[in-house]
């Protein structure tokens, strides 16, 4: 029993909190970042605690590392020439 439970709820946590914790370890100044209330931002500074978010322009809060939810994915720009499937 105990290790049905183990590795239903205390295993999957253990890695999401690793998970959370490299992107905490990787995320520097020009990340755009979402903070777990929604506000959506470009990091401008990185503190040891703390970071400086770019919310709007001349407006900067600043916001505890914790706080981060997730990185934002920027669409990738699109080629001037796209790829072709070759035919066989």
């Amino acid at each position: 029993m105990g290790v049905i439970f183990y590795f239903l709820l205390i295993r999957p946590q253990q890695k999401r909190q690793k998970q959370h914790q490299q992107l905490m370890a990787n995320l520097k100044s020009g990340d755009r970042i979402v903070t777990s209330s929604g506000i959506h931002g470009l990091i401008s500074n990185v503190k040891e605690t703390t970071f400086l978010l770019k919310v709007a322009d001349n407006v900067k809060i600043e916001i505890d590392k914790s706080a981060v939810a997730g990185v934002e994915k920027t669409a990738e720009p699109k080629s001037a020439f796209p790829e072709t499937k070759p035919t066989t």
